[in-house]
């Protein structure tokens, strides 16, 4: 790159902002300029990242914390400070060559919009934007002729190995799962699982909210809605296997047999590498991988029963409309009560299937999903609905 890449970060104090930023201080000077950074919550960290980048600007939603981040900058006033949930979407609007949208859930769909109508390169590790607005997102997409570069592991796997003009060759495409820490729990065990239990991914180091995901399983049920949209495929093209050494990321097969698969070590840093440096590659400081060193590398189907999330998603594709919005409300919603001890963890994919089924006959559901007015006021009733699930089953815990 001859010049700077002007580049932002939505979700800048979170694992994959920050491991965005670890690349770009490894990078070779004056290959990055940092435009704008934002975070929910985390003024003292923000502000910190924001000195040692260089960042033009920050934006926090948490306004209690204004103060805080306004003093932890006050020795830096060229640094644009802004504050609330619309600064977060102003500073996304801020021009830039390449956008990481890391804010994690449906909170981080109103600024990828705005990062998005650039019309630029969006990185984006929100799969929920494609969950709750696949059909409108993918439109907007088109309609700013924006570059979508997936940064999850598994879609910048099928991403890199995706060949655009062969689609017609191509009969399925492969997401590999590491399983959790549950993959080999019984389902009584299930039963007593802790918050502890859950947060021990046995490979990825992730925030909160997408550990927990990952234990039910209703990650890899949220990165198959995503995969359908971003790669243009029916589900029936999407397959799932569970592979707990996260080696092999994902895999596509062609009608001449052929299977391309992507490997490599189960460090984020390598897709955010190859979304931060697109179309070139980047040096990054990941093990490398030896395939002489592996022992073994196993795959088994993921078993529906333990982990009913993979089914869920599965049925609100099929079913369209404003279902998967509601499937991811009612998940975002589940989670956060199984992480503050409200509900166990068996409860977090009842929650999500009584919401979905609630939601068919519930009066105040929009009817449709024609604009993005209509997913938050989706996203909304779903979290009422939701919340109402989680007040029954609390009762019974």
């Amino acid at each position: 790159m001859t010049e700077a890449r002007r580049i932002s970060i939505l979700g800048a104090t979170g694992s994959v902002g920050q491991a965005t930023l670890d690349l770009v201080s490894r990078a070779e000077a004056g290959s990055y300029q940092v435009v704008a950074l934002t975070a929910r919550t985390n003024a003292l960290q923000l502000a910190d990242l924001a000195i040692t980048h260089g960042a033009e600007c920050v934006a926090l939603a948490d306004t209690e914390q204004a103060g805080v981040l306004r003093e932890a900058l006050s020795a830096h006033p060229h640094i644009e400070i802004g504050i609330g949930d619309t600064a977060i979407v102003e500073a996304a609007s801020r021009e830039a060559d390449w956008v990481m949208a890391a804010i994690v859930g449906a909170a981080g769909l109103r600024p990828t919009l705005a990062a998005l109508r650039q019309g630029r390169n969006l990185a984006f590790a929100n799969k929920e934007c494609l969950v709750c607005s696949g059909s409108l997102f993918m439109e907007e997409a088109n309609r700013y002729g924006t570059r979508l570069l997936p940064v999850d592991s598994e879609h910048n796997a099928i991403f890199q190995v995706f060949d655009q003009d062969q689609r017609d060759s191509i009969k399925a495409i492969t997401l590999t799962a590491s399983g959790g820490p549950f993959r080999e729990w019984s389902l009584r065990q299930m039963q007593t699982v802790t918050r502890k239990d859950a947060l021990a991914h046995p490979t990825w180091e992730m925030g909160a909210k997408i550990t927990i995901d990952s234990a039910t399983m209703m990650n890899k049920g949220l990165e198959i809605i995503e995969a359908c949209w971003l790669f243009g495929l029916d589900q029936s093209m999407v397959d799932v296997v569970v592979h707990p050494q996260s080696i092999i990321h994902g895999l596509v097969e062609y009608s001449d047999g052929s299977v391309l698969a992507q490997l490599g070590s189960p460090d984020m840093r390598t897709p955010i590498a190859s979304a931060l440096a697109w179309p070139e590659r980047m040096a990054a400081p990941v093990e490398r991988l030896s395939l002489s060193q592996l022992s073994r590398l196993d795959f088994e189907p993921p078993d529906t029963r333990r982990f009913p999330s993979l089914r869920l998603a599965r049925d609100v594709i099929a079913a369209g409309g404003c279902a998967p919005a509601v499937l991811n409300a009612a998940n975002e919603i589940a989670v956060a009560s199984f992480l503050n001890g409200t509900v166990g963890f068996l409860d977090i994919a009842r929650c999500v299937e009584e919401s979905l089924k609630r939601s068919v006959s519930d009066a105040d559901m929009p009817s449709g999903l024609s604009a993005f007015d209509d997913v938050f006021a989706i996203d909304r009733r779903a979290r009422a609905i939701a919340r109402d699930v989680i007040a029954a089953l609390a009762v019974k815990v």
